[in-house]
């Protein structure tokens, strides 16, 4: 499974555009929330730095899905099965594989909180918060994963991008989820989306994330896992 893994971050991390893109869009969004109208405020320039990081590593990790999608439209899915990678084997080495690109959006938004809008923590804060958001956007490479293993590629990028919208909305990453309406809010705190960027928010605060927010996050990272290697197994009967 160690020389998959290699193999699979080698192929990602050819993908410049993928890159490039994939980090510039929640930077401009970031950026753009911040510095218009009455958005200046030092603790909304956190929040919101964290919420779009949080978003832009959901983005990338969802997106290792697409990749999924097409390698399974030219047949390579075949030849790994021939491997002795078992189903949950070849998951869990793309999922690690496909972490590689969330690092990228995490320190460009985080960056940009820090050297353009003036935003200041301890150097521990800073560390934490990029590991916690890295580690915390396994279960949305896993769901993409998973509708890669069992969509077609333009299917995979509709599903995709609709579940990205969506979790940005409701789970509080473009604004606080007090903006939405009374019986929506609820939804959103138990969202995934809202319990990833709140391992952000409680280490932007200086304090460790609730057991709330660990076993809503493991819940759906069980949930997410078994929808890839089910998925997987599925494809088995489709390539």
């Amino acid at each position: 499974m160690f020389r998959y893994i290699l193999l699979e971050m080698r192929r990602t991390l050819r993908d410049a555009g993928f890159l490039i893109f994939g980090t510039g869009m929640p930077v401009l969004m970031y950026l753009l929330f911040t510095n218009i109208g009455d958005g200046g405020a030092d603790g909304w320039k956190t929040a919101s730095m964290v919420g779009m990081a949080a978003y832009g590593a959901l983005g990338s990790a969802m997106s290792t899905g697409t990749g999924v999608a097409s390698d399974k439209s030219l047949g390579w899915l075949q030849q790994l099965r021939v491997t002795p990678l078992s189903p949950a084997h070849a998951v869990v080495g793309r999922a690690v594989s496909g972490s590689v690109t969330v690092l990228p959006v995490i320190l460009t938004v985080l960056l940009a909180g820090g050297l353009i809008n003036g935003v200041r923590m301890a150097a521990w804060q800073w560390a934490v918060l990029v590991l916690l958001l890295w580690l915390g956007a396994l279960p949305f490479t896993l769901l993409g994963l998973g509708n890669g293993y069992r969509l077609t590629p333009q299917g995979t990028g509709v599903v995709n991008v609709a579940c990205l919208m969506g979790f940005g909305v409701v789970g509080g990453l473009w604004f606080p989820l007090e903006l939405l309406p009374e019986w929506l809010r609820p939804v959103g705190r138990f969202s995934p989306a809202n319990r990833f960027a709140d391992l952000g928010w409680a280490t932007t605060d200086g304090r460790a994330p609730g057991a709330t927010t660990v076993g809503v996050l493991a819940a759906w990272l069980l949930l997410f896992g078994a929808y890839a290697v089910i998925s997987y197994r599925r494809s088995a009967r489709t390539v």
